[in-house]
This record gives structure tokens, sequence and C-alpha cells, in this order.
């Protein structure tokens, strides 16, 4: 990387990464309802086939850290978003359940090994700049499945086949990875607080799994805002479907503006505040909506944990990435895989929870978790 132009051409490449990633996500969202009836797949086979995707995209972010320490995450992410554009069209192929189910494990693969090495990259590019960005290439992904999703509702509108629309988006992705490979960080610099290799390793092993378990506990609350924020203001509070909907999208509004926002923040008062005050701000969202007997006191609450949640997987990242020796990417596929499991256990977990107590009371979990991470954001302090 040669100059100040060249290191923010290698922004706007990583912005490129994570932008495409989260349209083609959402591309893949829109559409599946027609799929699942093109393909005949009922919602019970198709609740079994996300998860078949999300085991698979574990396995791309296990695969995806080592091969990147190994072969650079430059080349990664081109062959990560090369997959991820070739098997997008794969689902809107499908015919039955079993071509389906190929093609979600081929395309959750490439997701989670370009979550992986995007994120290395985003790390490079935030050391080479000295200063906070991390959470920005994250408000482009979700500035990304916004724009697929308005995208997708265009296309199905204008009347165009799944099979139109995703191998239109196939092909962009293709071109866009041709266009944003040649700007990405080739060969870092070491960040100068590096590990040793010898007795510290057992050290940084125990710094991955702690940086995990925040990572976990985090996105477990993301996860249960995305699939029970809306049933929960429904039920608690006998609203109708569209003001329901709503309390996602107070959630969703204020996470996205909450990461364009956090670098600024990150910068002024340190990561460690950011994790600890955007931690006790979803803690106390949980408990506005725990307690809230009418709709708009609700939707504060979702969009207290929406801009409370927001900064802090980001500094969670930078820290991995930040661990120091040779295994940047690997230590950070650590991070995602034990975050990730968060993503896809809180729901799950709520869902088990609510044959005992009512939703409303449930969410005391992700309440008391999040305050737990408070007393955690120690855990990304900056190396001195």
């Amino acid at each position: 990387m040669s100059g100040a132009w060249g290191l923010r051409l290698s922004r706007v490449a990583v912005f490129g990464a994570f932008t495409l990633s989260g349209i083609l996500l959402a591309l893949w969202v829109v559409h599946i309802p027609a799929i699942t009836a093109q393909t005949g797949v009922s919602p019970a086979t198709l609740g079994v086939l996300v998860l078949l995707m999300a085991g698979a995209a574990l396995v791309g972010m296990r695969a995806a850290g080592p091969a990147a320490d190994r072969f650079g995450s430059r080349t990664l992410v081109g062959v990560a978003a090369a997959t991820v554009s070739v098997t997008i069209v794969g689902p809107a192929l499908a015919t039955d359940a079993v071509t389906l189910a190929i093609a979600l494990a081929c395309y959750g693969i490439g997701n989670g090994a370009l979550d992986v090495s995007m994120n290395t990259q985003a790390v490079f590019i935030e050391r080479a700049y000295g200063r906070p960005i991390m959470s920005a290439f994250h408000a482009m992904f979700s500035g990304g499945a916004f724009a697929g999703a308005l995208l997708g509702a265009a296309t199905q509108r204008a009347g165009w086949s799944p099979q139109l629309t995703l191998t239109c988006a196939s092909v962009a992705g293709l071109v866009v990875t041709v266009l944003l490979v040649p700007r990405l960080v080739a060969h870092p610099d070491a960040p100068a607080q590096a590990l040793d290799s010898g007795t510290k390793r057992p050290d940084r092993s125990r710094k991955v799994l702690a940086l995990g378990a925040v990572a976990f506990v985090l996105l477990l609350a993301e996860g249960v805002a995305a699939d029970w924020s809306a049933l929960q203001a429904r039920d608690h509070l006998g609203v109708s479907e569209s003001d329901a909907a709503l309390a996602f999208g107070a959630f969703s509004a204020t996470m996205t503006l909450g990461r364009f926002l956090a670098d600024r923040v990150s910068a002024a008062i340190g990561p460690v505040a950011v994790l600890r005050y955007g931690s006790l701000l979803a803690a106390g969202g949980f408990a506005v909506i725990i307690a809230s007997p009418w709709l708009p006191l609700t939707l504060l609450g979702w969009a207290l944990c929406g801009l409370g949640l927001a900064g802090g997987v980001p500094q969670i990242f930078t820290t991995a990435g930040n661990l120091g020796g040779t295994t940047a990417a690997t230590d950070m596929s650590r991070v995602f895989t034990i975050g990730y499991l968060g993503l896809l256990a809180g729901p799950a977990f709520i869902g088990w929870l609510t044959a005992l107590v009512p939703l409303t009371a449930a969410l005391t979990v992700p309440l008391i978790l999040t305050l737990a991470c408070a007393g955690a954001a120690h855990i990304v302090t900056p190396r001195g």
C-alpha cells in the first residue's frame, strides 16, 4: 500500500466488500417466499435449511482464519467474494429441498469465509489509519442489506423472477470482486505490540476465548432483537402486525446510525467506554421494553438496544485482530465462530424459554447478559 491515496482506495475496497456481502444476503432473504414456493419446502424444513446454512458459515469461518494467515486475506476476500457471488444464484435454481440444501450450504461456506477475511482486511486498514474506523465497515454491511432489500422489492414489483434477479446479482458481484481485490491490502505491517510466539501464546488463547464470550453475548442480544422484537410488541401490547413491525425498525435504524457514529465516539472516549456504556444502554433498553405498557415507550426501548449494541462488536473484532503475531485472521475466525453461535443460540433459547415464561419476561436474559458485558468491557483495553 503506497501513500495516503492508496490507503483510501484500500478502505473504499473493503467498504465495497462489506456492502456486497450485505446486498447479496438481503437478496436471498427477500426471495425466501418465492424460493420456498418454487421448491415446495415447508416452513419447518426451511428452518432446518437455514440452520444448515448457518452451520456451513461456521465451517467457512473456521477454515478462513488459517487460510487467510497462510495465503493472505486479500486472496481470501477474492475467493470468498467470488464464491458468494456465484452461489447466490443457487437457491433460485433449486427445484427441491435437497438442491436447496446444497445451494445454501455452498453459499454459507463462502459467506462465512468472506466475513472473516473482510474483517481481517478492515483491521489492517484501521491499523494503518491509526484511529477507529471498524464500525463504519459494519455500517456499510447494514447499508448494503438495506439497499439489497429495496432492490429485491423493486425487482419483484417489476415482475422479475428470482432466477433473473439473482443471476444479475451474481454477475454484478463478480465484477465488483474483480474491481475491488487489487485495491486490498497485500502485506500489512505487523502490529507494533506483537505478542511473542512462545510463552504468551496461552495468554492469547485465553484472550481470544474471552473476546469470543463477549461477542457471543452481544450477538445473542442482537439476534433476540431481530427475531423477537416484533412478536414481543404484538403479544405484550396487543398492537397490529404493522405497528409491531416498527419495533424491529426502531432497533435496526438506531443500530445502523450507531455504527456510523461509533468510530468517532471510540476515538473520543476509547473502546472500553464504547463497550461498557453501550452495553449499559442496551440493558437499559431491555429494561424499558420489559416495563413498557405502550408502544412508543417500547419503540424507545428497542431503539436504545440498537444504539447500545451498535459499537460493541466492532471493538471486539478490532481487539481480536490486533493481538499480535502472525495469526490475526485465525484469532478473528475463532472470535467470529463463538460470537456467531450467540447469534444463532439467542433466538432459539428465548423461544424455548417462552414455553416456561412470557416472551417479555424472557427478555430478562439478554438484559442480565448485557450488564455482564458492561462489567467485562476491560477486555478491549488497547495494548500498550
